[in-house]
C-alpha cells in the first residue's frame, strides 16, 4: 500500500531549468542596457561556466561576472541584473501543467506528502511559498537539513522518518534517475521517473514507472492501493 508520494522539487513540481534560462536571459538584456560591454553569447557562457564551477543554485553568480569582467563591482550594472532576473523568475515560476491538481487529489485520499531536494533550504521554501505549496507537504526536506545530497540514503530516510512510514510504503517522483530513481530504489522506495521534467533527455531510465504527466501518478496509487 502507497502512503506517501515523495517529490523532488525542481523539473518535478516546478520547471526550474527553463525559468532559470529565463531570467538568465533576463538579467543579461538588462545588464547590457545598464552598460556592460559584453555579447549575449558572451555573458551566457561566462555566467554558465560560473555555474558549472559554483552549482546552479549559486547566489553571486553576476556578482563575479563583474569582478572578472571589470575588475570590480559595478553597482548599477549589479542592481540591474539582479531586479531582472528576479522579476523574469517570478513571472516564470510555475507548476507543470496538472501538478496542483493531481497534488490536490492525493491530499483528499489521504496521501502523506513530501519534498526532498538538494536545493539550498531558503532557495525550496522560496520557491515552495512562491507557487503557494508551503502549505500542502507534511514534510520538506533539503539540502540543508541533512547535509547530504541524493542518491545519498540520508535525505530519503530523513523524510520517511518524519513521514513515520517504511520505505515500502512511499513511491519517489523525480527527474534525475541516479539521484531520485536509484537513491530512492536502494532505500526501498518504490519509483516513478517524471519524463515530462527530463532536462537531460539522454538518461538510463530505471524506474518502476514512467510518468509523461503528472496525473499518471494518481491511477498508480490507486492501483497499489486496491490490490
Amino acid at each position: 500500500m502507497i502512503k506517501a508520494v515523495i517529490f523532488d522539487l525542481d523539473n518535478t513540481l516546478v520547471d526550474f531549468m527553463a525559468m532559470k534560462q529565463l531570467a538568465i536571459d533576463a538579467a543579461i538584456v538588462a545588464m547590457m542596457d545598464a552598460g556592460l560591454e559584453l555579447s549575449k553569447d558572451q555573458m551566457k557562457a561566462h555566467i554558465n561556466s560560473i555555474y558549472d564551477a559554483q552549482g546552479i543554485e549559486y547566489q553571486k553568480v553576476f556578482d563575479e561576472l563583474l569582478q572578472q569582467q571589470l575588475g570590480y563591482l559595478d553597482y548599477r550594472i549589479l542592481s540591474a541584473g539582479i531586479i531582472a532576473y528576479r522579476r523574469a523568475r517570478e513571472a516564470a515560476l510555475k507548476p507543470y501543467p496538472h501538478v496542483t491538481a493531481t497534488i490536490m487529489s492525493l491530499v483528499k485520499s489521504n496521501i502523506k506528502l513530501a519534498v526532498v531536494s538538494d536545493a539550498p533550504a531558503r532557495e525550496a521554501w522560496l520557491r515552495l511559498c512562491h507557487i503557494n505549496f508551503h502549505h500542502t507537504f507534511d514534510v520538506v526536506v533539503t539540502f540543508d537539513d541533512t547535509k547530504e545530497r541524493k542518491p545519498s540514503p540520508v535525505p530519503f530516510r530523513t523524510a520517511l522518518e518524519r513521514l513515520g512510514i517504511e520505505p515500502h510504503e512511499a513511491i519517489m517522483v523525480g527527474d534525475w534517475v541516479e539521484r531520485d530513481m536509484v537513491g530512492a530504489k536502494n532505500v526501498g522506495m518504490h519509483t516513478a521517473f517524471a519524463q515530462y521534467g527530463d532536462s537531460f533527455g539522454n538518461q538510463n531510465i530505471i524506474a518502476d514507472y514512467i510518468l509523461s504527466n503528472i496525473s499518471q501518478l494518481l491511477h498508480i496509487v490507486h492501483s497499489h492501493n486496491t490490490l
